[in-house]
């Protein structure tokens, strides 16, 4: 089952849903957490017997109700082994300007790279006060693709850019 909860930060529902899903009787997969803006994003992935699994659901249905939360969930499916895909991860740093991460994302979208996980923030920078872009992708790139060449065409599209670039294998 996914779960996405959003609220404000002060009032996170991480412990409420962490606590659902473990008197459930069901297993946490995977977790992510996020303070974007003045809320708080959580998304999980949760595992469990078929009873156990509609025991959260009922409960789910309570912490929905606070009108503080904004709660999806579902049953979804495991994902699909994809053996073929190496990971690449790439940090961008730019002055901030609007646009780039659109013309960043379609670069990988034509190629039929997948983003697995992607972050990007604004800030400004301390030292000079310019108002600086940061993003960071985690990709799923296929291993038919020549990668010289295509860390060439990244990196010389970063350079038309004018943003500065890393891309590098993932490492365990």
């Amino acid at each position: 089952m996914l779960i996405q909860a959003v609220s404000p930060a002060t009032d996170s529902p991480l412990l409420a849903l962490a606590r659902r899903i473990a008197d459930a009787g069901c297993n946490l997969l995977e977790s992510r957490v996020a303070t974007v803006g003045a809320d708080v994003s959580v998304l999980l992935l949760v595992r469990g017997s078929w009873d156990a699994v509609a025991k959260l659901e009922t409960a789910l249905s309570r912490i929905g109700r606070d009108e503080n939360v904004r709660l999806l969930h579902y049953r979804t499916k495991p994902r699909d082994t994809q053996s073929h895909l190496l990971p690449y991860m790439v940090e961008v740093v730019a002055a901030d300007r609007p646009g780039m991460l659109v013309e960043l994302i379609d670069f990988f979208f034509r190629r039929h790279i997948t983003i697995e996980q992607l972050s990007s923030m604004r800030y400004t920078a301390m030292q000079t006060g310019a108002e600086m872009f940061q993003a960071q992708f985690t990709l799923g790139i296929p291993a038919d693709t020549h990668i010289a060449g295509l860390r060439d065409e990244f990196l010389e599209l970063c350079d038309g850019l004018n943003l500065d670039a890393i891309m590098d294998p993932v490492k365990f």
